[in-house]
């Protein structure tokens, strides 16, 4: 058995917070929003390896996600939002509901090793593409859980939202 990934999370998502930072992601509003404080998660994500985030606060689950660049070859680093199950990590490429793909998903497609940063540890991890539907339904409630922002995304949207199973290497 693969060894668990550690779970950092802070602040509560079901505290009135938290619902209703999540209620406001799922507008285009705080979308952009939320879009627009990424540069800044991103920095102090990565000043602290992942142990805080902007979003910390109101119970968002945050990691770093390092991929190679599909045409640069060089890295390139995301914060994303992920469910945990014990030894695999989810992601899911929703890119607040744009109409294109978010470059990290084609990054992981062309090259599957990447890093993800978490609770101050930098992991190796291998990505596979959820493939089967039943499970990217399971998954994608998860993430509904977690934000009802999802929801939103996947209904501004015509395209497959991408997800992705991390593992360690």
């Amino acid at each position: 058995m693969t060894a668990q990934f550690p779970d950092r999370q802070w602040g509560s998502r079901t505290g009135l917070l938290g619902r209703t930072a999540s209620a406001f992601a799922a507008t285009r509003l705080g979308s952009q929003v939320v879009r627009s404080l990424t540069p800044l998660d991103r920095k102090l994500l990565q000043r602290t390896d992942a142990r805080y985030t902007v979003l910390g606060p109101i119970g968002a689950p945050v990691i770093l996600l390092t991929t190679t660049g599909r045409k640069s070859g060089q890295p390139r680093t995301s914060p994303l939002l992920y469910v945990h199950d014990g030894d695999t990590l989810y992601v899911i490429g929703s890119n607040f509901g744009r109409a294109r793909h978010p470059a990290w998903t084609a990054n992981l497609l062309t090259t599957p090793e990447a890093t993800v940063t978490i609770a101050g540890q930098r992991i190796p991890v291998r990505a596979r593409p959820v493939e089967d539907a039943g499970h990217q339904r399971e998954i994608f409630d998860r993430f509904v859980e977690t934000t009802e922002a999802y929801a939103a995304y996947r209904s501004r949207t015509t395209r497959d939202l991408r997800i992705f199973a991390l593992t360690r290497e």
